[in-house]
């Protein structure tokens, strides 16, 4: 059984390593020798994850990078560009970028600041981005962004972004249809996939889009033979979600009362098939996350699997 869409990873440093980005390299190396597509890194409150797109491209030649994701609120469009353009030219050109909304709750937390309208952020953000790393120069004087360097923008060998969002509900779908290339879904399952993300996305597209639509849906998938412990495990760390809205009413739709319920875990077969439901449902691309909760060697028999599925 083969799946005709590309297979990435999510991929994070293992505990009690000497050194996070070595670790992290060493697994972009295993993977791309696996036969994985593409490695995607997550930003949290230690590692910068559009760093480290550009340091595993530039060491591991042989894998596309992309960060699923950056938050927005934290960070001013034109630091994001700079950083972005620099990971593009740093990978030759194997670089997306993917960007989120943020948590309110832990934003608020960490650094002190509340969006309270994400949406109007998300579009002018979006606006300021890519005139900065396509035309080089910004003016944008927006309700919530404020955009206007002194110097030009563009780094040499660092454009044609592609532009990602995680973007689940209605607005912030329309909003990346009309302004992004497309969406980095995560925990929504098939069902919810073809009935709303992939309809919103494509009502939202411009006529003449720069590219075409990319609907990247994040998935859990551990194959294993341990099925009921791996799930267990998952259970919990996966818990963690359902305490936001909208990973909340992105479950609802799907009409499952835990994010375990959207993980796929089990043998090649049982992994095999919950994927290409995806792909049925709309999917372009799928990006496999947590693959290591049952341990290296489920997650090296993971990624066997993902290569021969996108073979």
């Amino acid at each position: 059984m083969t799946i005709s869409v590309p297979i990435g990873v999510s991929v994070w440093p293992r505990p009690d390593v000497a050194n996070d980005v070595g670790e992290v390299i060493g697994l972009a190396t295993a993977a791309a020798r696996a036969g994985v597509r593409s490695v995607w890194f997550g930003q949290k409150f230690d590692l910068d994850a559009l760093t480290l797109a550009a340091v595993v491209g530039h060491a591991v030649p042989d894998i596309e990078v992309g960060t699923s994701v950056v938050p927005i609120n934290p960070r001013h469009p034109l630091v994001v560009a700079s950083q972005a353009q620099t990971a593009q030219a740093a990978t030759g050109g194997r670089f997306r970028l993917g960007l989120g909304l943020g948590a309110p709750a832990l934003e608020s937390t960490a650094f002190g600041i509340y969006e309270d309208k994400p949406v109007r952020r998300l579009r002018e953000y979006l606006v300021a981005l890519r005139r900065a790393i396509e035309d080089g120069a910004v003016d944008v004087a927006g309700e919530r962004v404020h955009a206007r360097p002194p110097l030009p923008t563009r780094v040499r060998g660092g454009g044609d972004i592609p532009l990602l969002v995680a973007a689940m509900g209605p607005q912030a779908l329309r909003a990346s249809g009309e302004l992004a290339d497309g969406v980095l879904p995560f925990l929504a399952g098939p069902r919810t996939v073809e009935s709303h993300i992939v309809p919103a996305l494509e009502r939202a597209r411009p006529a003449h889009p720069v590219r075409p639509a990319q609907v990247i849906a994040g998935v859990v998938a551990v194959v294993t033979d341990r099925a009921e412990q791996v799930r267990a495990t998952a259970a919990r760390a996966l818990s963690f979600y359902e305490q936001f809205d909208s990973y909340r009413a992105i479950l609802d739709r799907e009409g499952v009362p835990h994010a375990i319920d959207v993980a796929l875990i089990g043998d090649e077969d049982h992994v095999a098939r919950g994927l290409r439901a995806y792909v049925e449902a709309g999917a372009t691309e799928l990006l496999i996350h947590q693959s290591d909760l049952g341990g290296p060697d489920d997650q090296a028999r993971t990624w066997k699997l993902l290569s021969e599925l996108a073979a």
